[in-house]
């Protein structure tokens, strides 16, 4: 009679032990519902020093915020750049200093390294945590691709000395990535919720 007894305990112990580790899962892939892997193909660009990186080596090893912009854009993108300035702020004065931010500009037609450097310079960005990159056309659509994000140029307009202007309508991204190259959730950049941001830096971080 006492080894049934002991028998069903541990059947049901086990039972409960399932049902938790289940809701447990759900709640993880709830809170990160991505889990692509971008480590699989390599992406050579410049930073903004004009020094050869690659991607993803470049963020292995790290948690990496990565943010997607144009230095032309007249509103998203600074927003963007603002809320990722904004985060490794709050970062810093809780004493988490090993959290890489990556901004890739999408127009590498007009986004030099000096440009990108001097964007960054206007805006106080410590390249000790920062890096930012610019590539060739096909490089970059290819890697932008692989985040599921979409850069269309509109309204051109040439002018006498050859110059073309031109905006980007473009996905508002901002793009959380673990340690491993492992792409785990993204955010909508410009109106982004930066305490959310740092609950899940913090949680991939354990």
């Amino acid at each position: 009679m006492k080894r049934i007894f002991k028998l069903n305990l541990i059947k049901t112990f086990l039972q409960l032990f399932f049902v938790a580790l289940f809701f447990l899962l759900i709640s993880c892939q709830e809170k990160l519902p991505l889990n692509k892997d971008l480590t699989k193909r390599s992406y050579a660009f410049l930073n903004q020093d004009s020094a050869a990186v690659n991607f993803p080596e470049i963020i292995l090893g790290k948690t990496t915020v990565i943010g997607f912009i144009y230095t032309h854009c007249p509103d998203i993108c600074p927003m963007t750049t603002h809320n990722m300035a904004l985060t490794e702020e709050r970062l810093h004065n809780q004493g988490i200093d090993n959290v890489l931010f990556v901004a890739l500009s999408f127009d590498p037609e007009r986004d030099s390294p000096e440009v990108l450097r001097k964007f960054a310079e206007i805006r106080g960005i410590n390249f000790n945590n920062w890096i930012f990159l610019t590539g060739d056309e096909t490089t970059t659509k290819d890697l932008l691709k692989r985040f599921d994000v979409r850069a269309i140029p509109t309204d051109s307009t040439f002018f006498e000395d050859g110059t073309n202007s031109y905006s980007i309508m473009h996905t508002d991204r901002i793009s959380l990535i673990n340690n491993k190259g492992i792409l785990k959730k993204n955010y909508k950049g410009s109106t982004i919720n930066i305490e959310e941001l740092i609950t899940d830096i913090k949680y991939i971080g354990e």
